[in-house]
């Protein structure tokens, strides 16, 4: 019986991969995983067998990946960022939880909300909270109620999936949601393909928020009350009031 590890290789850049995560992907027989992903450690690793898939299908990567198990093979599932936070960890348990598999490993990986932070500076020196404005699989009421919830709270917010094609306006209605509790003079942060080529950070108020062009891969901050910016950072800081 093969083994299955589910790696977040973080942002994309080498140099962010986890010594666990490169150790995983070194050692295992096949990699598995989204095209995109694919490309960013196809080189790392030549002549390993690497099988790539397409937005969608992460259900079917699973099942593969428990296949490729059964048939002795060691195989990596591999996802950007980290593995628990909006990647495959979830899915593959409760794929192989279904299929009586228990051979499988959680690698974490470096999440955009701490690899953006710390283009910002210290975005998140406090309590944080991630929201995705993506409405693919949660309903857009429920990001809405969520994103009150931790302007109420006045959590640090990090945002995942801020827009795409299908939804340029998401960033802009979540702006209009949070400044309904929220100043909109607070500071807020966004970084834009950390850890790849073009990689680019600016701080803001949440007003002037509203209105950049974000893509899915920005990842948004917004700070707390006691979020300052100093020295070109944005810097929360870690004692609140």
């Amino acid at each position: 019986m093969g083994k299955i590890s589910v790696v977040g290789i973080g942002p994309g850049d080498e140099s962010m991969m986890t010594i666990q995560a490169r150790s995983v992907l070194t050692k295992c027989d096949t990699i598995v995983g989204y095209k995109a992903y694919i490309d960013l450690v196809r080189s790392l690793f030549p002549g390993k067998e690497m099988i790539e898939s397409s937005m969608g299908q992460e259900r079917e990567r699973c099942r593969l990946c428990i296949s490729l198990a059964r048939s002795d093979k060691s195989v990596a599932l591999i996802c950007s960022g980290d593995a628990g936070i909006y990647g495959m960890a979830s899915p593959m348990l409760e794929e192989c939880a279904a299929a009586d598999f228990d051979e499988v490993e959680i690698v974490p990986g470096v999440t955009s909300a701490l690899s953006g932070a710390a283009m910002l500076g210290a975005p998140v020196g406090h309590d944080l909270c991630i929201i995705s404005l993506s409405d693919i699989l949660t309903p857009w009421e429920v990001i809405e109620k969520r994103l009150r919830c931790a302007a109420e709270g006045d959590y640090c917010i990090a945002i995942y999936n801020p827009a795409s094609h299908s939804r340029p306006d998401h960033l802009k209605r979540a702006c209009n949601i949070l400044m309904e509790i929220l100043p909109p003079d607070r500071v807020c942060g966004y970084a834009r393909n950390v850890g790849r080529e073009g990689s680019e950070s600016k701080i803001c108020t949440l007003s002037e928020l509203s209105g950049i062009d974000a893509d899915m891969f920005t990842t948004v901050f917004i700070g707390n009350r006691d979020t300052m910016q100093a020295g070109g950072r944005m810097i929360t800081k870690r004692i609140y009031g």
